[in-house]
């Protein structure tokens, strides 16, 4: 359902001091990003359906307000009518990729100063930056293609990087004002992106044709070209592609796709965890020698569901690695549950299980002491101790919550917003 054009950015119903008992501009790990100025820690959620973005407070976990994504949707759907191409990739869009549902919201980062949120919007084939003042849009950059994807900013919070799923190319955006200052080439599909080695390179996959119905191992070159490759943050030169499915074969894995979908990395960086479809677990990749390292097999509670009904190819979707390195919370996409392994040992903790709960993303908490992890199937997000490997938190939140991302938001405004 749409919602208000000029509607404030978060409604607080409890204001100073709610969001976080730590002091303003706290150094800590937000997505790699460092604060500037007086900001307080929250934790931001992408509801795709509702377009709309709920604020938590880390430490409580309460919501402290919702962020209205879409204030130009009208003037958007007039655009979208009025263009016949644009149009049937809308509706495609609904149906092959948001499962009936229009996609408004994908990824979504904070500034460094916390006075924008900038979201990608699959649907309207964008990425806008939204005042967390005044709630409107303060500049909208048009991706290349018919829709935009997953987005990393960068550890100085200048630039914002994100992928344009049709055009098969990777923008790289000025988080100020929109502009664009370079771009990058993908493979199909371009997908992930992680900014590595302080800011000076991009580990970036591309997925392929994951909304078609050939996914059978045989016909899996169908899926087009899928690309795992490390790219300079300064001049956007590809420095480095990996020959995945080389490395797949040389371990035995002949049937694995090479779609990687979300990943992580080890403290220093030289490892690389992450899932790719239809696979029902992770792999350790060595960044070095680009070997397959270690596999790690993960429960399939669905073993008689065809791979076509996989939601978008996703049997797993959603990893992230505690910043000690010594833990891993996955996303059990298409069996409904999470878990936490240990990575000395690969040995698993229980399966935290909800019905019907499609967990969707995994992000650290900026302390290190929690995994985030939405239940787009229940709209939820849960905080998971990655100590006990048990749920210690759950708060509802808005239709289909897919991206989690720690953010900023300066304290003035949060002091200076209405209660609601």
């Amino acid at each position: 359902m749409p919602v208000g054009r000029r509607a404030r950015s978060i409604a607080i119903g409890v204001v100073a001091g709610a969001v976080s008992a730590l002091g303003p501009g706290q150094a800590a790990a937000t997505e790699g990003q460092s604060p500037v100025g007086d900001v307080r820690r929250v934790v931001f959620v992408g509801n795709n359906w509702a377009g709309t973005a709920d604020v938590l407070a880390p430490g409580t976990f309460e919501k402290l307000g919702t962020i209205n994504i879409i204030p130009d949707r009208e003037e958007r759907m007039q655009e979208i009518a009025s263009n016949p191409e644009r149009l049937a990739y809308f509706l495609a869009i609904r149906e092959a990729i948001g499962e009936g549902n229009d996609q408004y919201v994908d990824d979504m980062y904070s500034s460094n100063d916390g006075r924008l949120m900038i979201v990608s919007r699959p649907s309207f084939a964008d990425v806008v930056a939204i005042s967390l003042e005044t709630g409107e849009i303060e500049w909208r950059f048009p991706v290349d293609g018919q829709r935009s994807d997953h987005m990393a900013i960068s550890p100085d919070g200048h630039e914002v990087v994100v992928s344009a799923s049709t055009g098969n190319v990777v923008h790289v955006l000025r988080v100020s004002d929109g502009k664009e200052l370079g771009q990058f080439p993908s493979g199909g599909s371009p997908h992930e992106n992680v900014y590595i080695d302080g800011g000076e390179k991009i580990i970036h996959a591309s997925i392929g044709m994951v909304y078609t119905p050939l996914d059978q191992p045989p016909l899996d070159p169908t899926k087009g070209e899928r690309v795992l490759q490390i790219v300079d943050a300064d001049t956007y030169e590809v420095l480095r592609r990996y020959d995945l499915r080389a490395a797949l074969d040389e371990k035995g894995l002949e049937d694995f796709s090479t779609a990687v979908r979300p990943m992580t990395l080890s403290p220093n960086e030289q490892k690389i965890y992450f899932q790719v479809s239809f696979f029902h677990g992770f792999l350790e990749m060595d960044r070095s020698t680009g070997e397959i390292q270690r596999v790690k097999r993960l429960p399939n509670l669905v073993p008689d569901m065809p791979r076509e009904q996989y939601l978008l190819d996703s049997a797993h979707h959603g990893i992230a690695m505690n910043p000690s390195g010594t833990r891993i919370c996955v996303a059990g996409t298409m069996s409904d549950y999470a878990t936490v392994v240990d990575r000395d040992s690969y040995e698993r903790g229980k399966l935290l299980m909800k019905e019907d709960g499609k967990p969707y993303w995994v992000t650290p908490s900026w302390d290190g002491d929690y995994c985030y992890i939405s239940w787009s199937g229940t709209d939820q997000v849960s905080k998971i101790s990655y100590r006990t490997g048990r749920i210690v938190d759950t708060a509802r939140v808005g239709d289909h919550p897919q991206r989690v991302r720690n953010a900023f938001v300066e304290q003035s405004l949060i002091d200076g917003l209405p209660q609601g």
